[in-house]
């Protein structure tokens, strides 16, 4: 198993959820809301899901500027080094290119501190040792916006990954098993048996293909096809293997933070990000790294996982009434209604007649009366609001 101390988690959170909007706003996102009546945003069910895999000091959040504060009150024990800021949005292969950076940082510096209580020479940029117990680390990657039901299982997942990414040059992901003939999200196709390179893990498999949003015929088919999963957008893998993996397949945006190496993890670090992090590309990890390269692995994985990027998949995952309505954050009564969704501001109420399958919400003054089979328009419905 995995030491603890080498466990770090990267969590993505400068979305603007504009999917959910009027609940969601730039100026506070939905990663920052509590959806469900806990009391704890879904940043925070992030954080507090990872805690007993990764001490708190190994946690990094990376986000827009604008939520640097929000975060700090929102996870107090988390210091602002741990908050690592992106001056543009870029997607998500420049964000995790960044972390990585900067947890390597961290690594050298412990590296070069253990070396020197030894008397040997220090190790740096230029002689940075892999083999080294302290550039053993192992990462995990995941949204601020995921809800997982069964966490206990996802830790089990989670440790189990963490253990074949310390044995393996692999990079791993996690794959749902698909309930439904899902559109939204993107499928993950994988091979039933193992490689002979690779040190066999029970339930661990190559990955064959990634695929974009299906469209309703194929993802019935992908469905019934057995070997399909819903890519989780959740990555594991070691310090080495990422790091190695953007020189080879991302060039363009690991040679941005080379240039700055000597400057990670120092006062400086801040304005080089400054510089260069709007420079880099606007590309996805999935684009980038995980649709290129050939040692990609995936663990099929079933802990009631929901990404929360719709009113639709946040209608399917709350308690409905007999018509199967659902009420958040207010009082609704429904009379000849059915399949709807409602989400007001705390203490209104709302009268739904005659209305079947519809999204209506109500935040700061705007309120969404939209077709829950049209949701997709959404943020092209924003856009022209403010265009």
């Amino acid at each position: 198993m995995t030491d603890n101390k080498n466990n770090y988690c990267v969590i993505m959170a400068g979305g603007v959820g504009s999917r959910f909007w009027p609940f969601s706003r730039e100026e506070k996102p939905k990663q920052f809301l509590d959806f469900f009546g806990t009391g704890r945003s879904l940043l925070q069910m992030t954080v507090d899901r990872f805690r007993p895999l990764i001490p708190i000091e190994n946690m990094f959040i990376v986000t827009n500027v604008a939520y640097k504060q929000m975060i700090l009150e929102q996870v107090p024990d988390l210091a602002e080094s741990q908050i690592l800021c992106e001056p543009a949005r870029r997607n998500t292969a420049p964000c995790i290119a960044y972390a990585t950076a900067h947890i390597r940082a961290i690594c050298l510096n412990r590296a070069s501190e253990a070396r020197k209580r030894e008397g040997k020479e220090p190790m740096t940029v230029k002689n940075q040792d892999w083999s080294c117990t302290e550039m053993q680390a192992n990462i995990v990657v995941a949204a601020s916006d995921h809800l997982i039901l069964e966490e206990d299982k996802f830790r089990q997942t989670i440790s189990k990954a963490f253990d074949f990414v310390s044995r393996n040059k692999a990079i791993c992901t996690l794959g749902m098993q698909p309930t439904r003939p899902e559109t939204g999200y993107g499928y993950i196709q994988y091979h039933t048996t193992q490689k002979d390179d690779i040190q066999s893990t029970e339930g661990i498999y190559p990955v064959k293909t990634f695929t974009e949003k299906p469209n309703l015929e194929m993802a019935k088919v992908f469905l019934d096809s057995g070997d399909f999963l819903w890519n989780s957008g959740i990555f594991i893998w070691s310090l080495e293997t990422i790091s190695k993996a953007f020189r080879i397949y991302l060039p363009e945006v690991a040679d941005r933070f080379r240039e700055g190496e000597l400057l990670m993890g120092t006062a400086e670090e801040e304005a080089f990000i400054e510089d260069i992090f709007p420079k880099c590309p606007n590309i996805s990890i999935d684009y980038g790294v995980m649709e290129k390269a050939d040692n990609v692995y995936v663990i099929p994985s079933s802990f009631g996982w929901s990404d929360l990027g719709t009113w639709g998949s946040l209608y399917e995952l709350s308690e409905k009434d007999a018509q199967q309505n659902v009420s958040l954050h207010s009082v609704a009564n429904f009379y000849e209604a059915t399949g709807n969704v409602v989400v007001l501001e705390k203490g209104k109420v709302a009268i739904v007649q005659g209305v079947n399958d519809m999204i209506i919400a109500e935040q700061g003054g705007a309120l969404l009366i939209c077709k829950k089979a049209e949701e997709q328009r959404i943020k092209q419905f924003v856009a022209d609001l403010h265009g």
